[in-house]
């Protein structure tokens, strides 16, 4: 697997990675993005472009400037609904005609508690949400979406994201933000669920895949270890926040001020955010209480 720093192509530029798939960075780098979202265009002559990214005319006219003679788009499919990867669906579908793909609006595949904690008015964080997202062909769990000379199998990984699907091309995965190889993904509440997000990890560790093509970052070419070190990554956090809370009570933030201490400042709002995350699942593992009751605000302390 590459380091981080040696992922650092051209904005713009389609880089061919495999036979019949090439990727177009989006210049939209940021602390929470990386370098930028992976666009990917699969195929040979109808192409769908995968994840299209955030609202950019340049990244449009730089995916429409990579078709080929002969190439069209023949349909946009959206690995999830954040704003880094969702928005110019709607403009390269006005130009081109092809529908666009995905597990459903902005707020399906949602979880209970997630539902409850976004009606009492938690907000979402991190990387913000395309509430204008809806798809125009629902693609389920399990089904299939193929194109001329491609085929498309959709697997709904919940957890990163309440819509988020991963999309299996053969042995290979197009991961969106479930997994990326330089940092852990972001799980952030009322959009994120840390509990659908092991779940989602299991479910991936299932299968042997040769590579997995990421939402930012380098391909990952050891996917079962990288899901290894993701699902040992979230149970060290949970020990640290359970060895934290051994010494008496606290918030989520007053967590994060304590575990993330290398942290910076400007970063501190997602570390609350993905300690939370941890809070509400550890609620609903019955290892932790909130006081006075489950939010965001509350104090936890050991159940």
């Amino acid at each position: 697997m590459q380091s981080p720093d040696d992922f650092n192509p051209p904005a713009g530029v389609p880089i061919e990675i495999e036979p019949g798939l090439t990727r177009i960075l989006a210049p939209n780098p940021s602390p929470m993005t990386y370098r930028g979202t992976n666009t990917y265009l699969l195929g040979e002559r109808q192409l769908a472009v995968i994840d299209p990214g955030p609202e950019s005319a340049a990244h449009l006219r730089a995916i429409l400037d990579a078709l080929r003679p002969g190439q069209e788009i023949s349909h946009i499919v959206v690995t999830h609904s954040h704003v880094d990867h969702s928005p110019l669906s709607r403009a390269l579908a006005r130009e081109t005609g092809a529908p666009i793909v995905g597990f459903g609006d902005w707020q399906a595949g949602r979880s209970a508690v997630m539902q409850k904690l976004a009606d009492e008015g938690l907000a979402g964080g991190g990387e913000g949400v395309d509430t204008g997202f809806h798809p125009d062909q629902v693609l389920g769990d399990g089904e299939t979406l193929a194109g001329d000379g491609w085929s498309l199998r959709a697997v709904h990984t919940p957890g990163h994201y309440g819509n988020h699907i991963s999309l299996a091309w053969g042995d290979a995965l197009f991961c969106g933000d479930h997994v990326m190889g330089w940092a852990s993904s972001l799980v952030s509440p009322p959009d994120g669920d840390l509990s659908d997000f092991m779940a989602s990890c299991a479910r991936l560790q299932r299968r042997d895949w040769r590579v997995f093509h990421a939402g930012h970052g380098a391909p990952i070419d050891d996917p079962a270890g990288r899901l290894d070190w993701l699902v040992a990554h979230r149970q060290g956090r949970e020990a640290e926040i359970l060895s934290r809370l051994a010494e008496g009570p606290d918030t989520a933030y007053g967590l994060a001020t304590r575990i993330y201490t290398d942290t910076p400042p400007a970063l501190l709002g997602a570390a609350t955010r993905n300690v939370f995350a941890h809070l509400v699942d550890l609620t609903g593992k019955r290892r932790v209480t909130p006081h006075p009751h489950l939010s965001a605000d509350a104090r936890f302390s050991l159940a």
